[in-house]
């Protein structure tokens, strides 16, 4: 009968385990773009392992009134990405593959999308 609660109360714990919900999923990997800084010259920013699925509004060009938008993104992790002309991920919309090549300084950006996780 005490094998018989032990293993009854393995179990349950195992179960308790399995259906904890797991913490914020991240992308491997980084996700890097240009941007024209406040003295007028170019800066680079890369977001290593960033949350995923998550929209993210690049803070250095987020307010479309105050500067131009961000370019030349790199998507350098494991999931997709689609990046947007307008904050929030609006606006006009272009997928970047994972570990796919640099984009041109013609693809501009103030938001991305990265996909889940895999």
């Amino acid at each position: 009968m005490r094998l018989r609660h032990t293993v009854a109360a393995s179990l349950g714990a195992l179960a308790l385990v399995v259906t904890l919900p797991t913490s914020a999923s991240a992308a491997t990997g980084d996700f890097s773009y240009k941007y024209v800084g406040l003295d007028g010259l170019p800066r680079s920013v890369t977001l290593h392992d960033p949350h995923s699925p998550a929209c993210i509004t690049l803070p250095e060009v987020a307010d479309p009134y105050v500067s131009p938008p961000a370019f030349a993104p790199h998507n350098n992790t494991d999931v997709w990405a689609t990046v947007f002309t307008e904050p929030g991920c609006t606006g006009d919309s272009w997928k970047l593959k994972p570990h796919g090549n640099p984009a041109t300084d013609r693809l501009k950006l103030r938001s991305v999308y990265l996909s889940e996780s895999r």
